[in-house]
């Protein structure tokens, strides 16, 4: 005799449509920066070594190890020099701080995940590019110009015709949809503002 077939699966936060819950944003390589902490950080130290080399085998110190010596030696903490060193130092520090805990890529939006596994972002100008187009077949309008945030979808149309409040009201609806048709797991508020071309 088999056994009865189990139950149905209740559905979770990880089945059917897409939740936002794990759709974070993503974060940039940032190849720049770290080349350069890298070239900084593998020149002051090759030039370190050669020197602590050098002076190992009975050659003098180079010069600017004996002159920094010297100026550490000296100088006091109130010193214009020491304090300008010290503030380049703590601000570099804080921008890799803030480089290191921030995502950074700022222009591909995140998509909802209908799959654990997939992962899928959309990138600013061609979300602006398609709400433009959709915008751009509303009666009326004769220019847009939008603006694509993770929070807000700004819209600056201008019609040369029909009552303005009519065209925002239809402008509204049919962006509305357009912005949940992207498939964005942050549905952004929108915003639109409509008037007439300045009169030249």
């Amino acid at each position: 005799m088999s056994d009865p077939a189990p139950p149905p699966k209740s559905p979770g936060p990880d089945d059917g449509p897409a939740h936002d819950g794990g759709a974070h944003r993503f974060w940039s390589a940032r190849r720049l920066p770290a080349a350069l902490v890298a070239a900084a950080v593998l020149g002051a130290a090759g030039g370190l070594l050669y020197d602590i080399v050098s002076v190992r085998t009975g050659h003098p110190a180079m010069g600017w190890r004996r002159n920094l010596a010297h100026a550490l030696a000296t100088r006091h903490l109130d010193d214009p020099l020491i304090a300008g060193g010290a503030a380049l130092a703590m601000l570099l520090g804080l921008w890799l701080i803030v480089l290191a805990a921030t995502p950074g890529l700022r222009r591909v939006l995140p998509m909802a995940r209908t799959s654990p596994d997939v992962r899928a972002g959309l990138d600013r100008a061609a979300a602006a590019l398609v709400l433009r187009d959709r915008a751009m077949e509303v009666a009326g309008v004769r220019s847009v110009r939008v603006d694509v945030r993770r929070r807000v979808v700004r819209v600056r149309a201008q019609s040369h015709f029909r009552d303005l409040d009519e065209v925002r009201t239809d402008v509204n609806t049919v962006l509305a949809e357009g912005v949940r048709e992207l498939g964005l797991a942050r549905q952004a508020s929108l915003s639109v503002h409509v008037r007439r071309p300045a009169k030249r």
